[in-house]
């Protein structure tokens, strides 16, 4: 292979890269651990997600995005450069084509800085496209048609939700409320109730095993470790999955909010395209159990989350590449 096209899904949580031809190459956790001391990188992605709150003073381990915009340039750069290194191969001789997408409310500011990190770590063309219609195209709809589609796109630091309609986004709103929040949420949650200190590993096991977004019939329950902040010593408290409905309350009140707000400004003939096809939910984040039941139970729309929510974006920007070049358009 003497080139390859390749997109990118620069996520706050986890960066994942599909190469045309071969799907989803890469995905890890985007995270950088370097030694303050020298400033060198000692590890990136998986690696140093497992060193993160188990680092020795002088190593910190950071996630050089933040809600779904480069909060460190430099380690970005770095981090880019090392996956597309990675997921290709050290021999390609030719620089690549690299679409990369970003949350729907970023600005022309922060757009550029990801055009400017791409050119740095190895692109030969850069193409920038929105979270909401990667997701679209990854999820499998016809964006290029003349109707509707709801698209909630959950992922580590943003929520994107947008109404696509012949190629392009309609109705569109960001927050900076995602996946990473449930953590938090549930961080405090176990604060507050238990005095009890838990990383954001653990809030984040919780989330994946016992979370939930609606009341269930079934109560799922897990001994989560933590340091009693009255004692200080390690204990081990039984959580069940009702209280972390309780925990989520307010970030799940938050993202139904936001798609209310854009169904209400979205045209009615679109608005009725959404009745009948539905609300399609992408992202890691659209994966917490009952998310779905929650959606329906207060907009009365059919919603449903795509086969893989995790690679959705990463899928639809690789293929955004082959629409372009199918358009001549790159």
């Amino acid at each position: 292979m003497n080139y390859a096209d390749i997109g990118i899904d620069l996520g706050t949580a986890s960066i994942l890269v599909y190469i045309r031809g071969r799907g989803v190459v890469l995905k890890e956790p985007s995270v950088v651990a370097f030694d303050k001391d020298n400033n060198k990188i000692k590890a990136i992605g998986e690696d140093a997600r497992l060193m993160i709150g188990r680092t020795p003073g002088n190593i910190v381990a950071v996630r050089p995005l933040r809600q779904g915009v480069i909060s460190d340039y430099n380690v970005t750069e770095k981090m880019m450069k090392y996956f597309i290194t990675k997921a290709l191969g050290r021999k390609y001789f030719r620089k690549p084509r690299i679409a990369v997408c970003v949350p729907s409310g970023v600005t022309e500011v922060e757009k550029k800085a990801v055009e400017d990190a791409t050119y740095q770590a190895g692109a030969r063309e850069v193409a920038i496209i929105e979270e909401p219609i990667a997701a679209a195209i990854g999820a499998g709809i016809d964006i290029a048609k003349p109707q509707g589609n709801m698209i909630v796109d959950i992922g580590g630091g943003t929520t994107d939700v947008a109404v696509i309609s012949l190629g392009g986004t309609v109705e569109s709103d960001s927050i900076k409320v995602a996946g990473d929040d449930f953590d938090n949420a549930i961080v405090r949650y176990m604060r507050l109730k238990y005095n009890m200190l838990v990383g954001d590993r653990t809030a984040e096991d919780i989330k994946i095993n016992i979370g939930t977004a609606f009341k269930r019939e079934e109560i799922d329950y897990m001994d989560v470790r933590g340091r009693n902040l009255v004692t200080g010593l390690p204990e081990t408290v039984r959580v069940s999955s009702e209280e972390t409905q309780e925990a989520l309350k307010e970030t799940t009140t938050q993202i139904l909010d936001t798609i209310c707000s854009v169904l209400e400004r979205t045209p009615p003939e679109l608005a009725g395209d959404i009745v009948d096809r539905g609300i399609v939910l992408t992202g890691g984040g659209a994966m917490l159990r009952g998310l779905e039941e929650l959606i329906e139970e207060r907009t009365h729309i059919n919603t449903m989350t795509a086969d893989e929510p995790m690679t959705c974006v990463a899928i639809g920007t690789g293929k955004y590449i082959e629409f372009l070049a199918g358009h001549n358009q790159i």
